[in-house]
């Protein structure tokens, strides 16, 4: 099959039409032909030379040249692609390095194998510049709703046609037990865009909490322009969610403007999300106030939050309890993930039971140790006192005010509580060396004889042990493992020693020992010093 002048202009034609079926430009068609036909000729002239075709992008001509580049006589490697400088004075005057001498060949006859390779070389070509185009045209739509049509399913995964391209929606991201026919329509969240080898993979999602946040957008004007604020989803799909909002114009109330008219705007969203309850919550910056948002319909009658441990407990009322917690632990899982907080959930009961026994507990501690009748070391405990160090080293005025309590009968029970600390630190001091703790342990400032106690227990028994240590390792902390958060025991921990507090130990521990230089830890003096002139300069 010659190029003839006859079906030179056929070329041009074919290429315009691959290029409008594959959306891509015409140029890219044409490039691919050049590189086929080049490929087809080096099969007939010899494959180390450097054929090239070029295609007239107006008549179809297609040119055959042959190239050869000048080189160093040491770097000649390829005859039929290169020559020397010498070499190159009988075809170019002046010839220098790097120059190229082309001149034109005839015109190859396509075989059947030939024609069949160019049109490989073709297709990848095309197959390539689609590829490409997909990518740029969806990558920057990650992140927002598209709709589009069920062209087929293979195994559970969806494959969706949504114009230039498929996506997929993969079985884990349908809702419940959601089933599409080739034909339906379908509309989903671009969750991803990869390029890979086997083109640009975008994926779907129907579960995730950002199609919520977009149906939202959608319906809702004033998330739209910005003047509501979706702050956090929570979903479990295809059954409930809950949704925190906020406004930013006082006169606009978030959850009204969600819900709509007659519950237009969010009967619109569950209709789309196969019925899913939807709860929309007002957002709030205080955590136990949002947490109490965030457990409705349950009333809650008390909050205590850690935020050091990102835990809070939840007091509810017997009856309330089950609603708290929702079905499988639905209501409370929700207003976990909305939230961000681990939440314990306990009645009323259940939370007296324990401030009882706590109680109890402090009682005998004072009645055991500073010989008290039960009567007065309950009072002592109601006062709010809940150790022995409390009671030994408290301002006497805090004693005083206790019913019945004056002068001596305060200064009595101070010197026996310093009395039992005493005593219990020497008998922890003896331990601790009967364990093995060394005097450069022992002597170090900051800790307590039992605190040594309870790093000897644990292997830490001279200061370089200790230099070792991590914040963690002593103060304890939170580590999250397979999306669960799993407390990390601290040594000491039991002493309510801080992550601050254990780090400045650890870091003097290790300037004493000469591990680090303590210039670097102090700010630069000079600075602060250069600072309050100017502050003063201000002032002034």
């Amino acid at each position: 099959m010659a190029i003839t002048s006859a079906n030179q202009l056929e070329l041009l034609q074919t290429a315009e039409a691959v290029a409008r079926e594959k959306m891509i430009d015409p140029g890219l068609v044409v490039e691919a032909m050049e590189e086929s036909l080049a490929r087809a000729a080096k099969s007939r002239y010899g494959a180390e030379m450097d054929i090239r075709v070029s295609i007239d992008r107006k008549t179809g001509k297609a040119n055959f040249t042959r190239v050869r580049t000048v080189v160093a006589d040491d770097e000649l490697e390829n005859y039929q692609a290169e020559m020397t400088v010498d070499q190159a004075k009988q075809y170019l005057e002046d010839p220098k390095i790097g120059d190229e001498f082309i001149e034109e060949i005839p015109p190859v006859d396509l075989g059947r194998i030939a024609a069949q390779s160019a049109k490989q070389v073709i297709l990848q070509k095309v197959r390539e510049a689609e590829r490409d185009r997909q990518y740029e045209e969806f990558k920057d739509r990650a992140g927002t709703i598209i709709n589009g049509v069920v062209k087929r399913e293979e195994y559970g995964n969806v494959i969706v046609d949504v114009g230039r391209g498929e996506a997929i929606l993969r079985r884990n991201e349908k809702i419940g037990r959601e089933s599409y026919r080739p034909g339906d329509r379908v509309r989903a969240y671009i969750k991803d865009v990869r390029r890979e080898a086997r083109g640009p993979q975008i994926f779907l999602s129907r579960t995730a909490p950002e199609f919520m946040a977009e149906l939202f957008k959608m319906e809702v004007p004033e998330i739209y322009d910005g003047i509501i604020e979706i702050k956090a989803v929570a979903r479990d799909p295809g059954s409930r969610a809950k949704i925190a909002v906020i406004s930013y114009d006082n006169s606009i109330d978030p959850v009204g403007a969600c819900v709509g008219m007659r519950g237009s705007r969010v009967q619109a969203v569950v209709n789309e999300l196969q019925g899913e309850k939807i709860d929309i919550i007002p957002w709030n910056e205080d955590q136990p106030t949002f947490l109490v948002n965030a457990l409705q319909p349950a009333e809650v009658s008390k909050v205590v939050l850690d935020e050091e441990a990102e835990r809070i407990e939840v007091v509810v009322p017997e009856e309330q309890l089950s609603l708290a917690i929702g079905r499988r632990g639905q209501n409370v899982r929700l207003a976990s993930q909305l939230t961000g907080l681990d939440i314990d959930i306990m009645t009323e009961a259940e939370d007296s039971e324990r401030r009882q026994k706590e109680f109890e507990e402090r009682t005998k501690l004072f009645m055991d140790t500073l010989d008290l009748d039960e009567f007065f070391a309950q009072l002592l405990v109601s006062e709010g006192f809940t150790n022995l160090e409390e009671v030994a080293y408290v301002e006497i005025d805090e004693l005083l005010v206790i019913d019945g309590v004056d002068q001596d009968t305060a200064n009595e029970l101070q010197a026996r509580a310093r009395d039992v600390l005493d005593a219990q630190a020497r008998a922890a001091m003896e331990k601790a060396r009967e364990l093995g703790a060394e005097d450069s342990l022992i002597e170090f400032e900051g800790l307590t004889p039992q605190m040594i106690v309870a790093l000897a227990e644990d292997g830490v028994k001279t200061l370089e042990d200790f230099a070792t240590c991590a914040d963690w390792e002593l103060a304890g902390g939170w580590t999250t493992v397979d999306g669960q958060r799993v407390k990390d025991e601290g040594v000491l921990e039991p002493f309510d020693v801080s992550l601050e507090e254990a780090q400045n130990m650890v870091m003097t521990a290790r300037v004493m020992l000469g591990w680090v230089d303590p210039t670097e830890l102090e700010p630069d003096l000079e600075e602060i010093d250069g600072d309050e002139s100017e502050d003063q300069e201000a002032e002034a």
